[in-house]
């Protein structure tokens, strides 16, 4: 489904979209791609202007470029056509709810080790010398500090140099494909406003509610009322529930939804990493490959979790896709997962770098026929028309938002 937004001025340094800016990313994609009937249909729509699309989902942002859970990243997305939006919810020492991908990624994410709340870090920094496996580290959560004292904070890329010896050194761990162009000082936000900002922006939500690092109940906080607690935020808020796509990785986050938020179940968003690990009742040790090839082998089984109320499941890029006769195909986790009456989200575009090399983790099931940056538009190409997914998660949401409004989805 394809939306048009208007432009309107919300406050002095928000927009919503006006003109989709797809940039120069997509273009050179095509550009890069082989030969074939699909490179030539998206040449023709170089010139075609992108509108807003649900397809399109802005992961944690746009943070191929700017830093991750921040305005600039979002505002970033918006501008590239998202039409979802991505704030991963965590909470701090105080039990505020904040956008942070990782209860415990602030010393990767922001400047907290250059700044007097280093003390209070559960694990200080320890230089690469001074390690037991000759790799610098720290641990810096949410939970270690206040709302008002993460708000002092300033976000940075998210990376990290393990060879370091001083903090200045660690921090400084941008990866070579992202860039530090665009990590001025950026505030870190708080769930309630990331609500106000998207809709300002005119987008959707889908926050992600993500599993402590801490003991359970925290403080007298329990799991299911830190549920509730991101539930009653878009209430509060006004926001309709089909405005939002709650995620999680744990599946009791989603019954819980099922049992008590019925109006936010029927579409939350049940986050597939399974086919990672062999399920415990398994005798024999299975590799993640052999999972996505027998998905009967994952328990519940896609009829009985669509049976116990779940719409959409969302997995990584490669648990979808496989190989046969020399092309890209969906695998047989995806099928199952048709079969079984899932809709489907995957995750995530535009994270694994320069593509010459296999494509990475989010390619593994298919590195043979990864080998040029191009090449995310052939498995783009196989997830939207022959997996059937209705939206993907990227970094760089021109990317999808190109392909979107190319091929009309």
């Amino acid at each position: 489904m394809l939306l048009s937004v208007g432009c309107q001025k919300t406050h002095s340094d928000v927009t919503t979209v006006d003109r989709v800016k797809i940039g120069v990313r997509p273009l050179y994609l095509v550009n890069d791609m082989d030969e074939s009937p699909l490179k030539d249909a998206l040449q023709q729509c170089q010139n075609q202007q992108s509108d807003i699309t649900h397809f399109s989902i802005g992961h944690r942002g746009a943070p191929l470029f700017f830093p991750e859970h921040t305005q600039a990243s979002y505002q970033a997305a918006a501008d590239m056509g998202a039409g979802i939006i991505e704030c991963d919810v965590t909470f701090t020492k105080d039990k505020q709810l904040v956008c942070r991908h990782s209860q415990c990624d602030l010393h990767t994410t922001t400047n907290i080790l250059q700044t007097p709340l280093a003390k209070q870090c559960s694990k200080p920094f320890i230089s690469a010398q001074d390690s037991h496996n000759g790799k610098a580290s720290a641990k810096c959560c949410t939970s270690d500090i206040t709302l008002s004292q993460l708000r002092t904070l300033s976000a940075k890329m998210d990376g990290a140099n393990t060879a370091a010896n001083t903090i200045n050194e660690y921090v400084a761990g941008t990866p070579s494909f992202r860039s530090d162009l665009y990590s001025q000082t950026k505030p870190l936000l708080t769930h309630q406003q990331s609500i106000h900002l998207f809709k300002s922006l005119g987008v959707k939500m889908t926050p992600e509610l993500k599993q402590p690092y801490v003991e359970m109940p925290y403080r007298g906080l329990s799991q299911q009322q830190l549920m509730q607690q991101l539930v009653d935020e878009y209430k509060t808020a006004q926001v309709p529930a089909s405005d939002v796509f709650i995620q999680s990785f744990d599946l009791a986050d989603i019954d819980y939804l099922i049992a008590n938020e019925p109006a936010f179940a029927a579409q939350a968003v049940y986050l597939e990493d399974r086919a990672e690990s062999a399920p415990s009742s398994l005798e024999n040790q299975v590799t993640p490959q052999q999972l996505v090839n027998k998905p009967q082998l994952l328990s519940p089984t896609m009829s009985q979790l669509k049976s116990r109320g779940v719409n959409i499941i969302a997995p990584p890029i490669w648990a979808l896709l496989s190989v046969e006769n020399n092309q890209l195909v969906p695998s047989a986790y995806a099928k199952a997962a048709n079969k079984a009456g899932l809709k489907i989200i995957a995750w995530s575009l535009e994270r694994s770098g320069k593509l010459s090399n296999g494509g990475g983790w989010y390619y593994q099931s298919v590195a043979s026929h990864i080998n040029n940056d191009g090449d995310v538009y052939k498995a783009l190409d196989v997830l939207a028309k022959d997996v059937g997914v209705i939206g993907v998660f990227s970094d760089w949401p021109a990317t999808t938002t190109f392909y979107a409004n190319c091929m009309g989805y």
